[in-house]
């Protein structure tokens, strides 16, 4: 298990590498897909109530991220961060749908993820599901979660980058953790036009 893990987490960077190369060429700030491909789409809970699926969400740029609720660090600054950018953005924040899904879905249950997004911005949709609806989601998007403790005090490690998927559901970019939100600004901008 541990070696699959640091396997994927050495693809991820070596992704990354190529991407922040790629992204020089393209005038972005985040690692680019280059070609940008179709962003895998998914059917889960959202943090509405409702149906959450990418499809719903053509005509606006999707700004994707993986956490949790009970992270101590790394998604309350994602998050904070991401919040800032959309207030930056001012009208065009219109024309994008920030949706953070779960990497704990034993914890994080709809309202949960309503309420923690809500502190960030009430526009934000979470998504939740089954372990297994969850797991698959992330393999779609190769990002890695484990476990580490026991009991209801645990914590789980995960990737910190966040996707932006274009209008037209394409894979665009990846902006990995440590970015401001001028990046974020800057990128979803030029995805906007």
């Amino acid at each position: 298990m541990m070696y699959a893990i640091r396997l994927a987490a050495q693809a991820a960077c070596m992704l990354l590498f190529v991407a922040a190369y790629a992204a020089e060429a393209e005038g972005l700030k985040a690692g680019v897909f280059n070609p940008p491909r179709e962003a895998p789409d998914f059917s889960i809970r959202g943090s509405d109530g409702m149906a959450l699926s990418l499809r719903h969400y053509r005509g606006k740029v999707v700004v994707l991220g993986f956490g949790y609720t009970s992270c101590p660090n790394v998604c309350p600054v994602t998050l904070a961060v991401l919040a800032q950018a959309y207030r930056k953005l001012g009208p065009l924040g219109s024309q994008v749908q920030i949706i953070y899904l779960t990497v704990d879905p034993e914890r994080d249950n709809a309202e949960r993820l309503r309420k923690y997004l809500a502190a960030f911005d009430p526009t934000f949709l979470g998504g939740t599901g089954t372990a297994s609806q969850m797991a698959a989601v992330r393999t779609d998007y190769g990002v890695t979660a484990e476990k580490h403790g026991t009991g209801s005090d645990y914590a789980v490690a995960h990737s910190s980058y966040v996707y932006l998927i274009t209008r037209d559901g394409k894979l665009r970019a990846l902006m990995p953790f440590g970015h401001k939100a001028d990046d974020y600004v800057h990128d979803i901008s030029m995805l906007l036009n």
